[in-house]
């Protein structure tokens, strides 16, 4: 018990540590980035597309940013740390320790949503400067980039157990995830699609994510947010079974 609580701290204060010493590629990115997004779309257009489902387009865009950026940076925390520990090998010298893969795979997840709920911060500070928020339900909220994130490291390791270099990491995020990112209802409501786009969107898991996290924010949601945590706490379960069997294995780390 007292091995696998030093292999967990070790494992998560090296993850802390990976990202915190770079805090300049990692934490101040994602709120340049989000900067930009309102001043473009929040600012300058917002006040052409006036009201979104009741509330003004810039604070109705502002839950999808935050949860774009906690899941960017959520898969990439965990992706290049676990690659970087299976090319220098030292992946294989945890997996030989006493140390049970739930220890390891637990060390390297809250890594990734400890990043996630720090660019959290950093995106939700910027949005405080363009508009109010106002949490309308806070463990709806706390729950969903809680899990979020979770999931989305969880879905960084596996790329990085099959990554081979350092290019395969990227190719998930350029090609999947962030079209999926972008057409998850981040900018728009899917109610707004026509024809039969909506029930295409439902196929979209990212819809369900930023709907809820938009749900405890602002109290507005185009699913059912039963639904939504169904479809959440579902994919991160059969994700972690997946990540725990490949680490069992040794997918990818063992010759």
């Amino acid at each position: 018990m007292a091995n696998g609580y030093i292999a967990f701290k070790t494992i998560l204060l090296k993850e802390i540590s990976r990202f915190t010493r770079v805090w300049i590629q990692t934490l101040l990115p994602p709120g340049i980035t989000t900067l930009l997004y309102f001043l473009i779309f929040g600012h300058v257009m917002g006040a052409r597309i006036g009201l979104m489902h009741g509330v003004s387009y810039i604070e109705y865009i502002a839950p999808g940013l935050v949860m774009m950026n906690v899941i960017s940076n959520a898969y990439a925390n965990t992706s290049s740390s676990f690659l970087q520990a299976k090319f220098f090998r030292s992946i294989e010298e945890l997996l030989a320790a006493p140390v049970s893969n739930n220890i390891i795979l637990a060390g390297f997840i809250m890594g990734g949503v400890i990043r996630g709920l720090a660019v959290a911060v950093v995106v939700t500070t910027v949005a405080l400067c363009f508009t109010n928020i106002h949490v309308m339900h806070p463990i709806v909220t706390l729950i969903t980039v809680l899990l979020t994130a979770a999931l989305f490291s969880i879905a960084g390791l596996i790329n990085a157990i099959y990554a081979k270099k350092f290019d395969d990491i990227s190719i998930i995020p350029t090609f999947i995830l962030t079209p999926l990112t972008y057409l998850g209802g981040v900018f728009y409501s899917v109610h707004l699609l026509p024809g039969i786009w909506p029930t295409i969107s439902l196929f979209n898991p990212i819809l369900y994510f930023v709907n809820l996290f938009r749900y405890g924010l602002l109290n507005i949601s185009d699913i059912n947010i039963y639904v939504g945590f169904t479809v959440l706490i579902g994919m991160l379960l059969s994700l972690y079974i997946m990540a725990w069997w490949l680490i069992d294995k040794g997918v990818g780390i063992k010759t």
